[in-house]
């Protein structure tokens, strides 16, 4: 048995989300505030036993955010089960009112935790005529928590994430329509508290590693003390009446020792001394507090480490973050083995974020090697390296929208031969593809190497700060990678960036022509057709999916780099691939003429000299705030980063001020009015137009003025 789907509806970030989740192992990812811990809250209400009475106390905090009004609304958490055990206990406990019977057995079950309003408060809701807001107000009035009920239900049929499945059975606030059902069949039979799924299954939870030390001494978390419990209550008391005798006749020996009979009677004199015969207690002992009971005797153990070779055992606040983490993980991941070894119907095994401080090889090894039978292990995590070796049809990606949080799954609806593509690709390529906000896809080193640094110069931002990850897909092939951003999948933008190839010198047939230059025309006439027959496959491609959006270098990136005005970037690197003299200044002039033949075939004879990779290191380090971005490049950048916040556009703003050429000439009025009216702008109190009417003049030709046209 294992869970295959969790639907939340109002459940603190979430408005409405649907996990999918498979056997074995899955992998949920997201930033932070995605809501990953809220998903497994969200479980443990309903499956953790240790969480199980806060189901039936969740408050107006528990509702999401983005509700206008939480009065009156629901809030749901629906489990959904397939290959339901067919143990007797937990079919008879899913024949009671979980399960959909199948073939006379139980196959798939739903478990649901709905939090909704009083039959009494429903009940007045549905006697409102259709469109009494006064009356709604009325009824919502002073509504609390209080005013609400925890009912745990099973064998529901709705899909509690669609809307007007939703609005059907809570209500249409907006219009005041509210059902006469006050508990429709749709959402299930009621479960009695006294069934507890939990009872029959193994559910354990690894929290996320913040403060190790102190989940080793408090008594409630510390995961020693938990399996040592367990330990105590299996050993037979007879076993241990040698041991607690010991114990006894040792703290009758430390009691019995003259220097503490003497502290005891010192003790008594000085409190008489003081407060009196009256007012002295009338008994008084110093006593050893070694533990005789067989528990407490264990409780007492504690765990040295050591993590070097020096044969130094140190307790668990002398080793570093990394051990110390291990070393709780390990430790509750054997409290789940010896729970595992009491043959519950499911196993269940929810580690959060179990990266902090291990080393990347620990991380997916520790990955590579959860994968205990019968169990469904369910991790959250930051990290790429985890995530790397994830099976991508088991990832669940969790991304903000606004107020909300929404839950992806890349493969849904992809076929075999793009799943394969996919996974080969996350296998082979080490990238944060599925952590990004938004994505750029390009095909060489170049770009991957020198984007980056141009926009950080030009634009004073870099492009993880614009949430964008620039990701070099290689001789992958951009529809392989391209096809997990789509409705269906990662509802994230993604901008594809390629070259045309187009000929930037004369190809005209030649008799006179050199054998070098006659097959230089035949390759540049070829990319020029292979690059045009690429724009229409991927503008065919992206056509309909408004996730994707397609740039076009003319020629290739170096020539559209050079012709973007970075002239002297390229002059300056020069010396860095020629050594002779004259080789150099042909190089120069070269560069600095006009001509795209000559221009282009320089950059291009350098980079396959030098190597685009390289070459690309070099003038990734001489950018500067004046080089230019390519416009495809600049728009590919604002596609992805839609919309364009506009605290992020006014920090843009001060910075290209800051740099701008003209600036010790403009007059300081000039400058602080156009600062004025950014300011203005990021407030909201003007708009683009006023905002471009104060800049354009003051820097005219900046790069921030065709940013501009993409705020």
């Amino acid at each position: 048995m294992h869970i295959s789907r969790v639907q939340l509806v109002n459940f603190r970030n979430f408005e409405r989300a649907d996990a999918v989740f498979k056997k074995g192992v899955n992998t949920i990812i997201g930033e932070n505030s995605s809501g990953k811990t809220n998903l497994f809250r969200a479980i443990r209400l309903l499956l953790d036993a240790d969480q199980l009475r806060w189901a039936y106390r969740l408050d107006e905090t528990d509702f999401h955010r983005g509700l206008k009004n939480w009065r009156g609304h629901w809030i749901i958490i629906s489990l959904e089960f397939s290959e339901v055990s067919q143990d007797e206990a937990i079919q008879a406990l899913f024949l009671h009112g979980a399960g959909t019977i199948e073939g006379g057995a139980i196959g798939r079950a739903t478990y649901n935790l709905i939090f909704r309003p009083s039959a009494a408060i429903r009940s007045k809701l549905g006697e409102l005529e259709e469109g009494d807001q006064a009356g709604l107000a009325e009824v919502l009035k002073g509504l609390t928590t209080d005013d609400y009920e925890t009912v745990l239900t099973g064998k529901s049929t709705a899909d509690f994430t669609d809307p007007e499945v939703y609005t059907a059975l809570v209500g249409d606030f907006d219009e005041v329509r509210f059902p006469k059902e006050l508990s429709p069949p749709e959402i299930g039979g009621p479960i009695p508290r006294a069934l507890s799924v939990t009872k029959e299954i193994c559910f354990t939870f690894v929290q996320a590693l913040r403060d190790v030390v102190a989940e080793f001494q408090g008594q409630r978390t510390n995961p020693l003390l938990t399996l040592l419990r367990s330990k105590s209550g299996e050993i037979d008391p007879i076993t241990l009446e040698p041991i607690t005798e010991k114990v006894k006749d040792l703290n009758e020996a430390i009691e019995n020792l003259p220097d503490v009979g003497e502290i005891r009677t010192d003790i008594r004199q000085t409190i008489r001394d003081a407060a009196g015969e009256t007012y002295s207690p009338a008994n008084l002992a110093v006593r050893s507090a070694v533990p005789a009971e067989a528990e407490r005797l264990f409780q007492s153990l504690r765990l040295f480490v050591g993590e070097t070779e020096d044969d130094y055992e140190g307790a668990i606040h002398e080793l570093s973050l990394g051990g110390a983490n291990l070393i709780y993980l390990t430790l509750k991941l054997l409290e789940f083995k010896y729970q595992k070894a009491k043959q519950a119907c499911a196993n269940f095994l929810l580690i959060e974020e179990p990266e902090a401080h291990i080393h990347t090889h620990i991380q997916k090894t520790l990955f590579d090697r959860l994968t205990y039978t019968d169990t469904q292990v369910i991790y959250s995590t930051h990290s790429t390296h985890i995530s790397e070796v994830s099976n991508v049809e088991n990832v669940n990606i969790l991304a903000r929208n606004g107020a909300r949080c929404e839950v992806y799954q890349p493969t849904t609806d992809l076929n075999e031969s793009d799943i394969r593509s996919v996974q080969r690709y996350l296998d082979a390529v080490r990238s944060n593809l599925l952590f990004a906000k938004s994505v750029i896809l390009v095909e060489g080193d170049a770009e991957e190497i020198l984007v980056p640094a141009l926009v950080k110069e030009v634009l004073g931002l870099s492009l993880d700060e614009l949430g964008i990850s620039l990701i070099n897909v290689r001789s992958t092939g951009f529809e392989n990678v391209a096809v997990l951003f789509h409705d269906d999948r990662i509802r994230k933008r993604c901008a594809i960036v390629t070259d045309l190839d187009a000929c930037f010198f004369d190809t005209t047939t030649n008799a006179a022509d050199s054998e070098t230059l006659a097959k230089q025309k035949v390759k540049a006439i070829n990319s020029a057709a292979a690059g045009i027959a690429r724009q229409a496959r991927l503008n065919t491609f992206k056509a309909g999916n408004p996730w994707l959006s397609t740039h076009f270098a003319q020629c290739t990136f170096e020539v559209e780099f050079v012709r973007a005005g970075n002239v002297e970037v390229v002059v300056d690197s020069v010396g860095t691939v020629y050594v002779d003299p004259a080789t150099i200044q042909a190089a120069t002039d070269d560069l600095r003429s006009a001509d795209p033949g000559r221009f282009g075939r320089r950059i291009l004879t350098m980079a396959d000299n030098a190597g685009k990779g390289w070459l690309a290191i070099q003038l990734a380090k001489r950018v500067t705030a004046k080089s230019r971005i390519p416009p495809y490049l600049l728009e590919a950048i604002f596609m992805a980063h839609r919309p364009l916040n506009r605290s992020v556009l006014v920090n843009m703003i001060h910075y290209r001020l800051n740099r701008h050429d003209n600036l010790a000439l403009l007059p300081p009025i000039v400058v602080a009015d156009v600062r004025a009216r950014a300011a203005q702008y990021q407030r909201g109190e003007i708009d683009k137009a006023a905002l471009l009417a104060a800049l354009a003049p003051a820097i005219p030709g900046d790069v921030i003025i065709e940013v501009l046209g993409y705020a």
